[in-house]
């Protein structure tokens, strides 16, 4: 960190908590590689009688009646508390982490709304900032209207339930503990191996107060974000060990993005001749024309990527944290001498696998590497049998894109028309259900920004928001979220503050009257779809399975004021994708997709426990074919 110098004789200046928070998130800068920006560009929040008058106050001063000197804190107005953090992550993580929004929200359920987007944010390594209101610190009036009472401790809130999801947690109960909070809070959120959700909570009668303030707080200051280079001996160690490999394969994560080392990993390739798979994070950090980019790897990858896996004596991990959709359950990985060198700005996710750890961030990491290994290459019948593998794979699932003999289009259809529709600047969104498996085993990123998967917590009600965030960040990147019907029926909501920012977004809405993704699980593992489609309750059996339910999704939508069409067919869909992209504003394609694919072909396996007893046919044999997956789950010593 570096400060701006000032002369500390100018004194003190008397501000609220809230005033002074606003005042000096304004003055906070993150750097690195010479690029400098503001650190919290923004605030996004929903006020109640917790914050309306503290932090609402400061932000509309800040707005109409600024000190000389403050920089300005733009409002934006979200219509639900989850969904604003989702967005801020979506901005943050568009940003490789440079920048990231703060999120206020009222005391008790506004506050509690946010712990779901604390946890994705942590999860997923993002940065975001978190100023929930909380409880009178007098506690003179006590309790408070939604206070939750707590027999053996007076100091304890709701907003307690985000000390386990949040990176860095602090309640500011007087208004000089806000200094060195606010400090912490910033090298938090700037730590590429620390960050995540960052939470600061405010007693609603604290933000009003008012204290003497050094100016010297309120400085601008610049956060340098660190590209830690590896240590001389790990990297000699990592170096050795991939020498030894005859079947060498890489593995891309998040890392990799968001250290910005995508020309780092190709020159890395080239020099090598190392395969590269890739996480639903890592996807595109290797340009899917890239000969040796093979993929997807893992419980939702390709079969390719997966085969090479299997066989990998040695692998080399980069900025993955080895989620077990990855490992495929720890299965994926089947050389009984398989090893791992993994080059990880965080050390705990470095030390995975009992792996030979280089910490480094993953762009220093790879372009030392390369160095240290100079007149090496991969045998070149392995990088062969790479290549010829991914052609075998694309060759076997061009049936997932052609029109089949159904009423209705699979969505792995529409995918295809997205994948060659959008530019490899452009952006798309995806979370949650059957739609992610898909995409990992069938999209071609061209680019690392293309590729927008939350899936570390694979959050329903991500996309939309999330499409507002991304679309801040890049504007002038077309942004595509695509929704399932489920996952639009939770969080619609933020389409009222895609209209608002007048935000051009375009919304793809898959509508198959279920749940595809549960519901296929679910019929795999011997339940037969129960609970997972859209139905009406049977007046005959008493379970859901009647009619469908008359829920009109293109008419939700256009009562928030955007155009909307209705297609069932893939050609239908590529004309109408064509006029979206020509509008100046937000467009949802609303497209009626089969519940029952086809989709991609699949050789690997996800660890879901089958009932071990069962009365049900289907249940009992799909234990059998639980108990025979399981023998190739094993550590990784």
């Amino acid at each position: 960190m570096s400060v701006t110098p000032q002369d500390p004789s100018q004194g003190t200046v008397r501000l609220t908590v809230g005033q002074a928070l606003v005042r000096f998130l304004a003055a906070q800068y993150s750097e690195r590689d010479g690029i400098r920006e503001r650190l919290i560009p923004g605030v996004f929040g929903i006020f109640g009688h917790g914050n309306v008058a503290g932090l609402g106050q400061a932000l509309l001063q800040n707005a109409i009646d600024p000190a000389e000197g403050e920089g300005q804190m733009p409002f934006y107005q979200a219509r639900n508390e989850q969904n604003m953090v989702h967005t801020a992550v979506a901005y943050a993580r568009t940003k490789n982490r440079m920048q990231t929004f703060a999120c206020t929200a009222s005391i008790g359920p506004g506050s509690t709304n946010m712990v779901t987007g604390a946890a994705l944010a942590t999860v997923d390594r993002i940065p975001v900032l978190l100023l929930p209101s909380d409880i009178f610190a007098t506690r003179t009036v006590d309790p408070v209207l939604q206070q939750l009472e707590d027999e053996t401790a007076g100091d304890v809130s709701v907003n307690d339930a985000f000390r386990p999801v949040s990176r860095y947690f602090d309640r500011i109960s007087r208004p000089e503990q806000l200094i060195p909070a606010a400090l912490q809070a910033m090298r938090v959120l700037t730590d590429p191996a620390e960050t995540g959700a960052v939470t600061l909570c405010l007693p609603q009668d604290v933000q009003a107060e008012a204290f003497d303030w050094p100016l010297e707080y309120f400085r601008e200051r610049t956060w340098h974000v660190a590209r830690p280079v590896p240590e001389p001996a790990a990297l000699d160690r990592a170096a050795q060990v991939i020498r030894s490999a005859k079947k060498p394969v890489l593995i891309a994560g998040g890392g990799a993005i968001y250290a910005e080392a995508s020309e780092a990993l190709a020159a890395f390739t080239d020099a090598t001749g190392i395969p590269v798979l890739d996480t639903q994070a890592g996807k595109g950090a290797l340009s899917a024309d890239h000969p040796l980019c093979i993929g997807g790897v893992g419980a939702t990858g390709n079969n390719a990527a997966n085969e090479l896996a299997a066989g990998a004596d040695v692998v080399i991990g980069v900025g993955t944290r080895y989620t077990d959709f990855t490992t495929a359950s720890h299965t994926a990985f089947r050389n009984p001498g398989v090893r791992f060198v993994n080059l990880n700005v965080k050390a705990f996710d470095a030390a995975k696998h009992s792996a030979t750890m280089v910490v480094t961030d993953a762009r220093a990491g790879l372009e030392a590497l390369t160095g240290a290994l100079e007149g090496w290459t991969a045998p070149a019948e392995h990088g062969e049998r790479a290549r010829q593998l991914r052609a075998e794979w694309e060759e076997l699932v061009k049936p997932c894109f052609e029109p089949h003999d159904q009423e209705l289009p699979a969505q792995t259809e529409i995918f295809g028309a997205l994948n060659d529709l959008m530019g490899d600047e452009d952006i798309l969104i995806n979370a949650a259900g059957s739609m992610p498996g898909d995409l990992q085993a069938l999209w071609k990123a061209r680019s690392p920004i293309q590729y927008h998967l939350e899936y570390g917590y694979s959050c329903m009600g991500y996309e939309l928001p999330a499409s507002l965030g991304a679309k801040m960040a890049r504007p002038d990147s077309e942004v595509v979220a695509i929704i399932g019907d489920g996952t639009f029926q939770m969080a619609p909501q933020e389409i009222a503050t895609i209209v608002a920012e007048r935000m051009k977004v375009i919304l793809v809405i898959l509508q198959n009257h279920g749940w595809a993704s549960i519901g296929s699980l679910s019929e795999s593992h011997g339940s037969q779809r129960f609970g997972t489609r859209y139905r009406m309750r049977s007046k005959d059996s008493g379970l859901l399975d009647g009619e469908k339910l008359p829920f009109d999704i293109p008419a939700n939508i256009r009562s928030y004021g955007i155009e909307v069409e209705e297609v069932s067919d893939t050609a239908a869909f590529r004309e109408a994708y064509r006029r979206a992209a020509d509008r100046d504003q937000a467009t949802a394609i609303v497209v009626n997709t089969s519940l029952y694919g086809p989709n991609p072909p699949g050789n690997s396996w996800w660890d879901v426990p089958v009932a071990a007893v069962s009365t049900l046919e289907s249940t009992r044999q799909a234990r059998t074919e639980y108990e025979q997956a399981l023998p190739p789950q094993r550590h990784y010593l």
